[in-house]
This record gives C-alpha cells, structure tokens and sequence, in this order.
C-alpha cells in the first residue's frame, strides 16, 4: 500500500516537473519586446511603456532603441527616467511634411535610446526592464503604429524586433512592438431609443421632463381653485344656518 502511494506521489511529481518545464520553455520562447498603451483613444495621448526580457544565456542586455512613427509622428515624446540608465530622444527631418491638428509638421522625434550607465544597471539573465514613454498626439482611431525595437547585448549581438504581424498568420520570430488606436474619449455616443424624445403630430418634440412638470403645476393651480371654492361654499352654508336660526 504505502509503495502504490509513493509511486503514485513520485509519478505527480514528475509530471508537474515536466509541465513547469513546458511553461518555462514556452515562455522563454514567446519573450520578446513588447509595448502597451495606457490609453489609445485618437487625438489624445497616452503613456507606453515597453518591456524588454533579457533573452541570452551569457550576456546582458545594455541598450534599447524604439524607432517612432514617421507618417504618424508624435509631435510630443518625452521620457520616464530609469535609475541607472540614460534615455535620448532623437529629432530627424521628416521624410515627407505631415499635417497634425490643423499644423504642417516636418521635424518631430523619430526614436527613443536607452542606455545602461554601468554593468550594475545591464539587465541579466531572467531578468527584463520597463521603459515608459509619454507620446502624443495619437492619430485617428483604427490606425496601426507599429514600434520597431533594437535590442543590444554585452557581447554585441543586436535583435532587430522589426517584424510586422499579418492578420491570420502566425506571429513572426521577432515581432515589432504595436497597437491599434481606438475611438477618441470625447466622442458622442449615438443616443439611445429612451433618450430621443417622442415627436408629438407636426409640432416640436416635448421632453417627458417637461410634461411632467406641466401636470404638477396644473395639479397644484387646480388643487387650490378646489380649496378656495370649498370655502367659499362652506362659508355661504354656514351663514344660511345662521340666518335660519334667526328669530
């Protein structure tokens, strides 16, 4: 009795060990540079930041480099300081002026560097970084910005995170960072069939609030012509009775 237990614990054990094995596998393989958005409604900003796992078995990661949109560009960017790392946003001409809220935009940064400043700061092995950018203003809603990324490391290998995701393939071995835009925060939403007033024959459609106060007000104008009347009429029978009583 007690052998079947403790072949059956040894059995759970293994597989268990063999599941984490998997999952570990598994996760090392899908880590790459990634970017999310804290807000990407249009016409707005938002807060990205980008998480970089160290992939390397024997170096460390040392530099980052975000390339920012050039037919989208961000027209404000600036940088979340990281203890021990030095951040340089870089301003390029513009391959082609771009119109941005009413204004023609022909300089804008066009990339972000993050350097470690010493070997105490490099991110090692199973370790990762989160860089933060606040970036604005966001183009319209449904628009792909896509971030290619640079990743160094202390031996000289350079990952280009550089690849586009196409829609019903699988995701490629070194994916660019990105996000779609959604709907701007200060848009309308359509009214609902319970907000839109009810249109009364050919005239201008009534608010139900407006009805209802209309009815209160006659209800209290006819409330007190019905007081005034019946003290008129209890005045009139009360003399009567004293005028009867009279000898």
């Amino acid at each position: 009795m007690h052998k079947t237990i403790r072949r059956s614990l040894k059995t759970i054990g293994t597989a268990v060990a063999t599941a984490a094995l998997i999952a570990t596998g598994a996760a090392a393989a899908s880590a790459h540079v990634s970017v999310d958005p804290d807000d990407p409604a249009a016409n707005g900003y938002t807060h990205l930041t980008f998480n970089m796992p160290n992939e390397s078995a024997t170096a460390k990661t040392n530099k980052l480099e975000v390339k920012l949109p050039t037919d989208t560009p961000f027209t404000s960017v600036s940088v979340k300081p990281i203890e021990g790392w030095t951040a340089q946003v870089i301003t390029t001409t513009l391959p082609k002026p771009v119109t941005v809220e009413g204004s023609t935009v022909t300089k804008a940064p066009t990339s972000v560097v993050w350097t470690a400043n010493d070997a105490a700061h490099e991110i090692g092995q199973n370790q990762y970084q989160a860089f933060a950018l606040s970036v604005g203003i966001l183009p319209a809603a449904g628009t792909k910005i896509v971030l290619p990324a640079i990743q160094t490391y202390t031996d000289g290998t350079v990952v280009n995170w550089d690849q586009t995701q196409q829609d019903g393939q699988p995701e490629p071995d070194h994916p660019a960072p990105s996000f779609t835009t959604t709907p701007a925060d200060d848009a309308s939403p359509a009214p609902t069939a319970s907000a839109t007033p009810v249109a009364q024959g050919a005239g201008t459609a009534t608010p139900a609030s407006q009805t209802n106060d209309a009815t209160g007000t006659w209800g209290l104008i006819l409330g007190a012509i019905g007081v005034i009347l019946g003290g008129a009429a209890l005045g009139l029978v009360l003399s009567g009775r004293r005028k009867a009583a009279k000898p």
